[in-house]
């Protein structure tokens, strides 16, 4: 049984670690840092690594683990180091690496976490958990909650994509999504697990989950060291997209330990990288703040990214880039999405949009000269871009997903209501079945290039009248002067959506009886089911139909 200490940040009281504790005893205090013995271990290492496996255990010593008999592990760390040599020469650095985090079990850098919390649940003895997550520690907790037996109740935003949604219910997870934000989803995970009385996972504020990214530096200074033909190495740089910014944090714990343990002679300069549309840290810390100024109403893509208020993460990474130097940066989703791009047809890797945030600060960073030619750079690739069969499952994650209904009171987690259930099928399928009734159509679709192409595909299927209006008020008064046979109405629209135009038809004896083919990216809630059940022809998912439909109607036609 492996003996060490613990210590609270806010009033230094310390004491031994025997149990998973979530606050200090004395003051309440949820920072807490373990304290094990550095000396001990250092001399440890130097002969004990060599033969041990390729996982984050190999550094069972300095993790939070009493036991080494509940270690609940799929293989997860000593993921590759590599060297980028074309982006690099564009650059004009030939010293930059990706730690290649893609290839964890569950494809993304939060293995690691989940690999240590769930082996500390187990410690624990707990027999069931709550977390909230936009995507990736979901995924990965419910894996390695599987492989331990722990039922899993995982609160996801309403941006969360479909595909992650799925794979978090194909492992058994309970799955409830949240109608608003990430930071209001983090407060119903937390009273609905106070109500439950069950364990919460609080993230950043774990001791568990910030102990677990130390991995990732240990095994970038061995990895290094063996490139540079020495026993461990120090990069320059480390830089990371952050959200709650829980991995610099942990990273930086893992560097402070090898240095202190005289085993590299440097702790890298941090860089934290934020997208545009919400980056409070970014925002905070050139305006020179103390404290971080939230942003309330995110407007990134990239969700993954979209924390409004990171908590106690800015003051201690702002305090750390003040006194070790390192970088707050920030880049827009178009950056991120060319850096996504550049990544995959230089180097052959494919990454998530968050990991591409990162490496398009890198490039600005270099860019503004913050990063000098000389200078060792490692980038955290933190997952992929590869997408999940969407035909897993499917009616049983219908039948599995839940709600939370009343978000600013008492967090209830309800099945979904009896509803009739929305016809979904291709566009051509549906035109089809629709047959000789449509001659002319009706587009009401905001964004252009989703109008061009349906019209492409209702022009290769027949000479249909077509008609156009880019917003909901045109539309309907499209809808009022045309009567076509058919509209095909996006629901996410500004200021007068598809829900209202939908509405007002039905309310009109003349347009009441006119089909809707609903299409939307919108993830429905079971309120949206209600309002469209048994009152359109079918649904259609924008990124899910049009790519496939268009290419249908294309050989169709040259047949």
């Amino acid at each position: 049984m492996k003996k060490f200490f613990y210590q609270c940040a806010h009033c230094s009281f310390k004491a031994e670690y025997t149990k998973l504790i979530g606050a200090c005893p004395k003051c309440g205090g949820e920072w807490l840092d373990p304290l094990y013995n550095l000396e001990e271990t250092a001399a440890l290492w130097q002969t004990a690594l060599p033969e041990r496996d390729h996982t984050i255990w190999r550094y069972w010593e300095l993790l939070p683990l009493r036991n080494q008999q509940n270690i609940v592990s799929l293989g997860e760390g000593w993921t590759p180091l590599l060297q980028i040599e074309n982006m690099g020469a564009m650059l004009g650095n030939r010293h930059i690496f990706v730690k290649d985090e893609r290839q964890g079990p569950t494809a993304s850098f939060k293995d690691r976490q989940a690999s240590l919390a769930i082996s500390a649940m187990k410690e624990a003895d707990i027999k069931e958990a709550v977390v909230a997550s936009t995507g990736n520690v979901a995924i990965s907790y419910s894996a390695y909650c599987a492989r331990s037996g722990i039922k899993l109740w995982a609160f996801l935003d309403s941006d969360v994509p479909h595909e992650k949604m799925r794979e978090v219910t194909l492992y058994g997870t309970e799955v409830i999504k949240v109608s608003s934000n990430y930071d209001t989803t983090k407060q119903i995970a937390a009273k609905f697990a106070d109500y439950r009385n069950l364990f919460l996972d609080k993230g950043i504020k774990s001791l568990i989950a910030r102990e677990a990214m130390k991995t990732l530096a240990f095994e970038v200074a061995e990895q290094l060291g063996r490139i540079r033909s020495t026993r461990w190495a120090a990069p320059d740089w480390y830089i990371q997209a952050v959200s709650g910014g829980m991995g610099p944090i942990g990273v930086w714990r893992g560097f402070k330990d090898l240095y202190d343990m005289k085993l590299i002679d440097k702790i890298p300069k941090i860089a934290i990288i934020q997208t545009e549309g919400c980056a409070p840290m970014v925002n905070s810390f050139h305006k020179g703040l103390d404290v971080v100024e939230v942003v309330h109403n995110p407007t990134s893509v990239i969700n993954v990214l979209a924390t409004g208020n990171p908590g106690p993460a800015y003051p201690f990474l702002r305090q750390l880039v003040l006194s070790s130097g390192g970088a707050f940066s920030k880049v827009d989703d178009q950056e991120s999405f060319r850096a996504m791009r550049v990544m995959a047809q230089l180097e052959g890797i494919s990454m998530e949009p968050a990991a591409a945030v990162a490496c398009a600060g890198l490039v600005k960073l270099v860019q503004d000269q913050v990063i000098k030619p000389h200078e060792t750079v490692v980038v955290n690739a933190s997952g992929h871009t590869f997408p999940i069969e969407k035909q897993i499952l499917e009616s049983e994650i219908v039948k599995r997903h839940t709600r939370v209904q009343n978000i600013d009171g008492e967090a209830v987690a309800i099945m979904e209501p009896d509803v009739t259930p929305i016809r979904q099928e291709g566009l051509i399928n549906a035109l089809k079945r629709l047959d000789e009734k449509v001659q002319s159509v009706a587009i009401i679709e905001d964004e252009p290039d989703a109008r061009l192409l349906l019209r492409r595909i209702l022009q290769y299927e027949r000479k249909y009248k077509i008609y156009e209006a880019a917003d909901g008020a045109s539309g309907m008064a499209l809808i009022q002067s045309k009567k076509p046979d058919l509209v095909l109405l996006d629901l996410m629209m500004p200021e007068v959506d598809g829900f209202t135009v939908l509405d007002t038809m039905k309310a009109n004896e003349q347009l009441r009886d006119i089909p809707v083919i609903v299409i939307t990216a919108k993830d429905l809630t079971s309120q949206d089911h209600q309002r469209l059940s048994g009152r359109i022809e079918s649904l259609l998912q924008k990124g899910e139909f049009m790519e496939d439909q268009l290419v249908e109607s294309i050989s169709d036609v040259l047949k």
